[in-house]
């Protein structure tokens, strides 16, 4: 198992419990949705996994096979090169051209092999449908051609684990469709994808293992995430029915 949370406590950076006794499980292959409203606690859950937050309190908090409780942190930098992020901002370099923003994540990460190196970014270019943009700046690129890019950088080492923290947050449905569709394409190699949105129609359209932060749990509604609705604000959130003619109403 690739992440195996068991009674763990989540925590801001500021001391604030935000999740209590969390579990979480996410194996090879699976393509896993967590959703819940601004502040119930999704992104501090990717930050942990990614070890930008420690998880101090916990039966288990194991991911890549590191007991997050116990590991040192010199092992970090290791381990998170066994991973690959995507933000919703894409966090691309705009000094440089896509081929340099790809170049400088694999030579921060100790690949040296310069044939090798030109081979890979070959490679996830053409992955992402994105072969001919190698000499473009990002500001060059559209919203949806940027986020393309960012796919391509989280998948240069082969990663265990992609996490995405709201990804098709800033596209246009047509756009964050077909990112969702190539990121279920690369859980076909064995990467799983951990992702955070707001977006619930793609829940349906590209059906997952669903997590739902709420109350200060982490609750697993895999079979009945199309029953609910989650709001950002007013009423405390409640199950409810959706019509499925009017699935706008359904936005976070």
């Amino acid at each position: 198992m690739l992440i195996d949370y068991q009674k763990a406590n989540i925590y801001q950076k500021d001391g604030i419990l935000v999740l209590k006794e969390a579990d979480f499980h996410v194996d090879e292959g699976e393509f896993v949705y967590i959703i819940g409203r601004v502040g119930a606690g999704k992104s501090t859950l990717l930050k942990t996994l990614y070890f930008e937050l420690d998880i101090d309190e916990a039966e288990k908090a194991v991911v890549l096979d590191h007991d997050l409780c116990k590991m040192k942190r010199k092992y970090i930098p290791a381990l998170r090169r066994q991973m690959g992020i995507i933000f919703q901002d894409f966090q691309l370099l705009s000094d440089r051209t896509i081929h340099d923003n790809l170049l400088f994540v694999l030579q921060a990460t100790g690949w040296k092999n310069k044939k090798e190196i030109e081979e890979r970014i070959d490679a996830v270019l053409k992955a992402v449908e994105m072969s001919e943009a190698g000499n473009y700046f990002p500001h060059e690129l559209s919203g949806g051609e940027q986020q393309r890019i960012a796919i391509a950088r989280a998948i240069l080492n082969k990663p265990k684990i992609i996490i995405a923290d709201e990804p098709t947050g800033n596209l246009d449905p047509e756009t964050a469709s077909n990112i969702l569709r190539l990121l279920r394409q690369i859980t076909q190699t064995g990467t799983a994808v951990v992702m955070t949105t707001h977006n619930m129609p793609l829940l349906d359209m590209f059906p997952g293992i669903v997590y739902r932060c709420i109350d200060h749990r982490l609750e697993e509604i895999s079979n009945d995430f199309n029953k609910m609705a989650l709001c950002e604000d007013g009423e405390p959130e409640k199950p409810r029915k959706v019509d499925y003619s009017s699935r706008e109403d359904l936005s976070l």
